[in-house]
């Protein structure tokens, strides 16, 4: 009779795993007041409202000419010229029979009830003629019709982009409440690990994973403890993950999640704190681990370049976006593309073909999917996510997904 504890647990899948991880999170909860030129990348903490609308009046969309319609009817009308407004502004009401020249963004005077484009008037001697039947409200941006007052323009927990500022100013919204950066240490262990710079002695590699995870962290906006390359030994990993657990809300590493005698990782997480997760049915990238070291949450990354790369993307990256307080669906977006390529060996695991988009808009497969050839990421537009089982035959439509959708 087999040993119940002898068993082997079914590993996860990634949508259980991805699952089970945003679960698990709790969003920071500290609030700042940061000033809105400074909020990009930043989580609105609250809604924001706008106080005033946009546009505040009736403005004009064009140059031109503001006129009634009813004056210009003849589709030949000659008015003569009473005013000039120029943006920021005020004219003087429009009299019957008139016209006033008009500068994108001025306000439209009282009387008028649209604009003619300028390319469709002539002008002589103060006169100008229409040669257009122009339509109540034509090129008139109405008042409140981008935002109205009292309207809420910002939900809380959006991760802020440049429209976003751009939006918060448009009303005067001068500072914006968000949630703190997220706190993230991140360690490297390897004792085959050497830095760029460094003499690569028989055996070593230069440490890639930890340029290419400080740059994913950057690109989401934490703030960073480096605290470098870890020896492979029990001890120093226990170590290094008490000293990591200090004022951090999460705790990456890179390397030693195997089973191998010197992957030290599981042992010293489940010494110093607990292991909730570990081993994904996924390609490249099976051994992910996931945890916590006392108030700290845990991600321990494979080390090859290619499956920390991809394993970041499918599962941290949305952890940690949950974490900053990021609400809503985080699925990356997909597209449906046509393969250039045969792949008839299928996986038991769900993998993550790195490929890029060719000029006729199909999927092209870079020749070597190794976990340890991080060229693939560079070449590559993303990943085609290829659930187990599936062979691949040319023009098979397959789910697309851009890096651009999963670096910030």
């Amino acid at each position: 009779m087999t040993d119940a504890s002898t068993v082997r647990k079914p590993m996860l899948s990634v949508a259980e795993a991805q699952a089970f991880m945003l679960g698990a999170a709790r969003p920071v909860a500290d609030v700042e007041l940061v000033d809105t030129m400074r909020a990009n990348g930043r989580v609105l903490a609250a809604a924001q409202t706008s106080t005033l609308n946009v546009p505040e009046r009736d403005n004009t969309q064009m140059d031109g000419y503001a006129v009634r319609a009813s004056d210009c009817a003849s589709g030949a009308a000659s008015l003569p010229v009473s005013q000039r407004i120029a943006a920021g502004h005020v004219g003087q009401p429009l009299q019957p029979g008139t016209a006033a020249r008009i500068f994108t963004g001025a306000l439209i005077p009282d009387g008028a009830d649209c604009v003619v484009m300028q390319e469709q008037c002539t002008v002589a001697d103060g006169v100008v003629t229409v040669n257009h039947v122009p339509a109540a409200g034509e090129w008139v941006r109405r008042q409140g019709e981008d935002i109205r007052a009292g309207g809420e323009i910002l939900g809380a927990g959006r991760r802020l982009r440049s429209q976003e500022m751009g939006l918060a100013a448009s009303v005067g919204l001068a500072q914006l409440p968000v949630l703190r950066k997220l706190r993230v240490a991140v360690f490297f262990t390897g004792d085959e690990l050497a830095m760029p710079g460094e003499p690569l002695a028989p055996g070593a590699v230069y440490n890639s994973n930890r340029f290419t995870l400080r740059g994913l962290l950057e690109n989401l906006g934490c703030e960073i403890t480096d605290l470098g390359i870890v020896p492979d030994s029990l001890e120093a990993t226990k170590a290094v993950l008490r000293q990591a657990a200090q004022g951090n809300d999460l705790i990456i590493t890179s390397g030693g999640v195997s089973v191998g005698e010197e992957d030290h990782i599981k042992p010293a997480v489940e010494a110093e704190g607990r292991l909730n997760m570990w081993q994904i049915a996924v390609k490249p990238g099976k051994p992910l681990a996931f945890g916590e070291v006392r108030e700290a949450f845990f991600v321990g990354l494979p080390g090859n370049p290619v499956s920390s790369f991809v394993t970041f993307l499918l599962f941290v990256r949305p952890f940690i976006l949950r974490l900053q307080g990021v609400a809503g669906n985080l699925a990356p977006r997909s597209y449906k593309l046509p393969a250039a390529f045969e792949r008839l060996k299928a996986d038991k695991r769900n993998e993550f073909l790195r490929a890029k988009v060719n000029d006729e808009g199909e999927l092209e497969l870079f020749a070597n999917q190794s976990s340890g050839v991080l060229t693939s990421t560079v070449w590559g537009d993303g990943l085609i996510d290829c659930p187990p089982g599936l062979s691949i035959a040319r023009g098979d439509m397959l789910r697309f997904i851009p890096f651009n959708e999963l670096l910030y």
